[in-house]
């Protein structure tokens, strides 16, 4: 059976690309990463990915954000993947990108509630009992692709941003891989 090529998009601490990392490391994951792209200078991914000899490009952003997402779609095109998966990459790509590629994210909210970069802060401020988890295409528009999966959590009284940023972050690595498993291999199949 071939192994699928994926890309990882990350920007900072990379613990979602970490659990990507170890479920390939571990043939958990019927592909190859074949690269990293990262736009923050010193994120802490870069370091994870080297621990796995993932080869890492580092793309930050540009005055001219036209040529940043003309960067990022070359890069992405001289990869060739069969899936790019966004893990905690806090960048709106360019529609010719999201149309060019296959390509995943993982949202720490339960779509369409709360979307956007501030999910977890607004689900608290709204006084909701319960958030999640959802991975979902990447469409042109924000946090509005197609629902692959999802998974809730209760919101404790006593959390905070940060706990239940934490919280989430537990099952959005575990439901992250576990969705990646179905898509890369009907991909493989295909």
């Amino acid at each position: 059976m071939r192994k699928a090529r994926i890309v990882i998009l990350a920007s900072g601490a990379g613990s979602i690309a970490q659990s990507i990392f170890e479920a390939s490391f571990r043939g958990e994951l019927p592909a190859e990463i074949v690269g990293l792209i990262c736009d923050q200078p010193g994120a802490q991914v870069l370091t994870r990915a080297a621990e796995f000899n993932i080869k890492s490009f580092l793309l930050p952003m540009q005055q001219d954000r036209k040529l940043w997402d003309k960067e990022v779609f070359k890069k992405l095109d001289s990869l060739q993947p069969d899936l790019v998966v966004s893990a905690g990459f806090m960048r709106i790509l360019a529609g010719d990108t999201v149309s060019q590629f296959r390509i995943v994210n993982s949202h720490p909210a339960l779509l369409p509630l709360f979307p956007g970069a501030h999910a977890v802060r607004d689900a608290l401020a709204a006084g909701a009992t319960q958030t999640g988890t959802t991975i979902h295409w990447v469409d042109s528009d924000v946090d509005t692709g197609e629902i692959i999966a999802q998974e809730a959590i209760e919101i404790a009284p006593t959390d905070t941003q940060e706990s239940l940023h934490e919280r989430i972050k537990i099952v959005e690595r575990r439901l992250y891989v576990a969705t990646l498993q179905l898509l890369l291999n009907d991909l493989v199949r295909s």
